[in-house]
């Protein structure tokens, strides 16, 4: 079938600037081996652009059947380019174009990267996750209901933007300072639990495959939260992902059902990542969840999928698979491609 991979590599593609520009974007190769896995699973493959350009590129790209039946679906790997609620933009547009797509829809997208509103999701509906509050500017009555040491982050950013981990308040009012200054949206501040930090991937929808367990090893360094210069590899002590993990079955159990737990609270769809610690007694506590589970070759999501088995033409295949049974097409058998890898494009 046809295939149009959508990303945003471009911020110029919009009627005005207004809001944040997004920090986050697919790197050429990985949008490039997203294209090399599915071509390798007999689709006609095509990259197109995630902003005001999309409806025409898809129309001429893969114009619905006479009976106004899509031909075709999109491959989201598009992060948005500015706002606070960027993941929503093009599958808020494939929604009202009528265009299956990969991934969450709107209403995960945005339950997801409001990390205040995952919380009290995850609150609602039982699942342990660190107590927090939201600061517009620093709270000194509401920091009084929280243990040091805090963690705080922006309330609607991923790739660990603006993370700081603080031991009193004076250093609070400084983390919330920078924040709010920053990034203009308030910060999310929550208790910090010490422990071994753990990412779960999920593939599914009504029956959710839960991926090995990736372990991030901070191996007593100083800093024991992921940072965004650790997500880049720019810094000489990067924390080791463990994967597989061994752990009590009991454990490991636990974790994998809080997950599903929480990608259902989340109203997401096909694949996501929760991250989770577990403290030194064993209580798991859900960190946050990542709608769009990057699919880069160093990602814990690919990581967990090798180790289940799936190569990663496989793996990129079978969220197609997933996807097309979610809109109720008809699906063909996974493509598991053997051989070399093909060549990058430049």
């Amino acid at each position: 079938m046809k295939v149009a991979v959508v990303r945003n590599r471009k911020k110029e593609g919009v009627v005005c600037n207004l809001g944040r520009v997004s920090p986050e974007t697919y790197g050429r190769k990985s949008v490039q081996r997203v294209m090399d896995a599915l071509r390798l699973g007999g689709h006609e493959v095509k990259v197109l652009e995630g902003d005001i350009s999309l409806f025409s590129n898809l129309m001429e790209f893969m114009p619905p059947h006479p009976d106004g039946s899509p031909s075709g679906l999109v491959f989201n790997m598009s992060y948005g380019i500015q706002g606070d609620c960027r993941y929503t933009h093009v599958p808020g547009m494939l929604e009202m174009a009528g265009v299956p797509y990969t991934g969450s829809n709107p209403l995960g997208h945005s339950l997801s990267l409001d990390k205040v509103i995952t919380k009290m999701l995850l609150e609602n509906a039982g699942i342990p996750t660190p107590r927090m509050c939201a600061m517009a500017k620093p709270d000194a009555v509401a920091a009084r209901r929280l243990r040091f040491p805090l963690v705080v982050k922006p309330r609607h950013e991923s790739t660990s933007c603006g993370l700081h981990l603080v031991d009193n308040y004076d250093e609070l009012v400084t983390a919330v300072l920078s924040v709010t200054a920053q990034y203009k949206q308030d910060a999310l501040v929550e208790e910090y639990v010490p422990g071994l930090e753990f990412c779960v991937g999920m593939l599914g929808n009504e029956d959710i495959e839960v991926l090995p367990l990736v372990e991030v090893a901070f191996n007593g360094r100083e800093n024991p939260l992921l940072t965004r210069e650790d997500k880049f590899h720019k810094t000489s002590d990067e924390p080791q992902k463990i994967c597989p993990v061994f752990l009590s079955k009991d454990l490991e159990e636990k974790i994998k059902r809080i997950a599903v737990q929480t990608f259902r609270a989340c109203h997401c769809k096909d694949y996501a990542r929760v991250d989770l610690r577990v403290d030194p007694a064993g209580n798991p506590y859900v960190l946050e969840i990542n709608s769009m589970a990057s699919l880069g070759q160093g990602g814990s999501f690919v990581m967990a999928a090798k180790q289940a088995g799936y190569s990663f033409e496989s793996l990129i295949n079978h969220i197609v698979d997933i996807t097309r049974r979610r809109y109720g097409f008809r699906t063909e058998a996974a493509v598991t491609p053997v051989g070399p890898e093909l060549p990058l494009a430049a």
